[in-house]
């Protein structure tokens, strides 16, 4: 774990010389993708939470709920049971999900034209998971379907939360996505298997050690590149950990997250190496 923490200092005094175009763009894209994941999930975890702190007489009523970004609010219906469901209440959200700003109402009405496709696109989802083997489910975890509609993109991310504590799970991840008519287009695994990373303290010589570092990498048809659903389980989760960074490994770069600063940076396995190199050389100089 020292020598990952070198590693980790000697990138961050390295990165800016050595960076190459395998960051930029595509990192911008995947960090946009990944945060409107993540305010989706913060808004379902935050309003489940006031649904049935405030709303628990109501719980026989639902049949579920969607969260989706709305002007400068991320919001979160809750809906009924029927073959065709009807909103019971709403809760709205800052995108910092500062929690004192959180509210609320209980409502009484259809869904409107976003949020019935919102619906329509899960729905089909749902289904396709319930009868496709490609889908795989694991003890102490549930599959966590999250729907976007942007602009003309139509797509539900398929992710799997823990539900114990002390690991944070990577893997196990689909995509699936939309025509304009909601019909399934497109279904793909995006990790081959299931990552759990325990958040627990590293034992050394009977001393716990807090783990500065976390990694994993990824086969070639995963690609080489974080995934939209690494970075929304590294917001969810990070600060459960005491994880200062966490890596992607692929066949052609390396990706470093700053847990401290939501920030991403990839670089090529040339310019990797070419920090180990340098990394080589200090602990030379020091001898």
């Amino acid at each position: 774990m020292k020598k990952l923490y070198s590693l980790v200092l000697s990138f961050l005094l390295c990165q800016a010389a050595w960076a190459q175009d395998a960051s930029s763009d595509k990192d911008k894209a995947l960090l946009q993708e990944g945060t409107r994941l993540y305010q989706s999930e913060m808004a379902s975890w935050h309003g489940s939470d006031l649904f049935m702190a405030q709303l628990k007489t109501k719980a026989n009523l639902l049949g579920g709920y969607l969260s989706y970004p709305d002007g400068d609010k991320v919001k979160c219906i809750f809906f009924t049971r029927e073959e065709q469901p009807s909103v019971i209440a709403q809760a709205s959200f800052e995108p910092t999900f500062d929690l004192k700003q959180a509210t609320l109402e209980e409502q009484a009405r259809p869904f409107n034209a976003r949020e019935q496709e919102l619906f329509t696109i899960r729905k089909a989802a749902l289904a396709r998971i319930n009868s496709d083997t490609l889908f795989k489910s694991y003890s102490n975890a549930n599959l966590n379907l999250i729907p976007l509609i942007e602009q003309e993109e139509r797509k539900v991310y398929v992710l799997t939360g823990p539900t114990t504590q002390g690991v944070v799970l990577f893997g196990n991840d689909y995509l699936l996505t939309f025509d304009k008519t909601n019909k399934i287009s497109s279904v793909k695994q995006l990790h081959k298997s299931l990552i759990p990373i325990q958040t627990s303290p590293n034992v050394k010589d009977g001393k716990a050690e807090p783990a500065i570092a976390s990694m994993h990498t990824h086969l070639p048809e995963t690609g080489d590149h974080f995934t939209a659903t690494d970075i929304c389980t590294l917001l969810l989760y990070q600060k459960f950990t005491t994880w200062k960074h966490h890596y992607v490994v692929t066949p052609k770069n390396v990706s470093v997250w700053n847990c401290e600063t939501n920030q991403l940076t990839t670089l090529t396995k040339e310019a990797w190496e070419k920090i180990n190199q340098h990394q080589q050389q200090l602990r030379d100089k020091r001898k």
